[in-house]
């Protein structure tokens, strides 16, 4: 009988190696750091909550986080970067809700199923801001002046197509005014611009903007909530108001699309030790980020629900990249 091996037999044995490498580099994950991408300027919510996430998984596992600012086309320069990096856990991101939003503006090749979640940390709704002189004093008085001279009043949001964009734009049209968008890389960098005077107002969330109201130099004319928010409550709905608006953003972390099953589950894991560290959870309290956790299955259900959401709000506010 021959001994001689067939080209399917050599093919076969010769994979058998690459297939034991494989598996035995998931199962010693992680063996060196990991890099947790944050599709945002330093200095806003999202970038608040990546270094304490990093932070807490100290205490829960042997290789430290490092974050990593790639700021961009209101977050798809990021994501796109973490889309495309091997999917063996080492990359991640930090995704918000304009994962959802995106593809129905045109902006970045990126869709909503393009990374895998891991674990929803929070949610937060938008909020109007002005600086602390300005003449406005409540939300009516700001819509009024809007309204009296249509596209003069500078609104910063962080980027075409994110969510305080389409929460500036949802306000326009439920109360029938115009803004001027200004578009910025990232909320930080919006809010820094407030309180330089370049711009009239801010929609992001009241974490945001939580520093400077209570050093006195902003103050927030109305949240985007069903209720008033914890840390902000002197400051009315906008349902109080009598306008029917509702609107937020949500932040968790995602690996590349095909991260190896084992993976996934050692990451889910630790989210869901290193969110339940108090430090974490206080970080959050004295940001005014609110504090929502949902595992990998209950966030992409979270996440395709608002895909479709926002497809139908985009579309009627006629959105289109620039």
């Amino acid at each position: 009988m021959s001994t001689s091996l067939t080209r399917r037999q050599f093919a076969s044995l010769a994979a058998v190696p690459f297939v034991a490498g494989t598996a035995h580099a998931q199962s010693d994950f992680p063996n060196k750091p990991i890099e947790l991408v944050v599709p945002f300027q330093p200095g806003g919510g999202t970038d608040a909550l990546a270094r304490s996430f990093a932070d807490a998984t100290r205490k829960h596992t042997t290789q430290s986080f490092i974050i990593v600012n790639k700021p961009g086309a209101s977050g798809s320069i990021g994501w796109q970067d973490v889309m495309h990096a091997k999917p063996d856990g080492y990359r991640l991101a930090v995704i918000t809700v304009e994962l959802a939003t995106l593809a129905h503006i045109g902006i970045g090749k990126i869709n909503a199923d393009d990374l895998q979640p891991i674990a929803q940390l929070n949610a937060d709704q938008a909020a109007i801001t002005v600086r602390a002189e300005a003449p406005w004093n409540t939300v009516e008085e700001f819509l009024a002046a809007a309204k009296k001279e249509p596209g003069k009043i500078g609104v910063g949001n962080a980027g075409p197509g994110s969510i305080w964009h389409l929460a500036a734009s949802a306000l326009e049209d439920k109360a029938g005014v115009k803004f001027n968008h200004v578009p910025f890389q990232g909320a930080g960098p919006g809010v820094l611009a407030l309180l330089g005077g370049h711009i009239d107002a801010v929609a992001v969330s009241p974490a945001e903007v939580t520093t400077h109201v209570q050093s006195g130099k902003l103050k927030t004319l109305a949240v985007m909530a069903e209720q008033r928010v914890k840390g902000f409550e002197k400051v009315p709905t906008l349902k109080e108001r009598g306008i029917d608006l509702v609107i937020g953003t949500w932040r968790g972390i995602a690996a590349p699309k095909n991260t190896p099953p084992q993976v996934v589950a050692y990451l889910k894991d630790l989210a869901l030790k290193a969110s339940s560290e108090p430090s974490f959870r206080e970080t959050l309290d004295k940001q005014n980020l609110g504090f929502v956790y949902a595992d990998d299955q209950a966030f992409k259900a979270k996440i395709m629900k608002d895909n479709e959401y926002f497809k139908a709000l985009i579309t009627k506010l006629g959105i289109k990249a620039g």
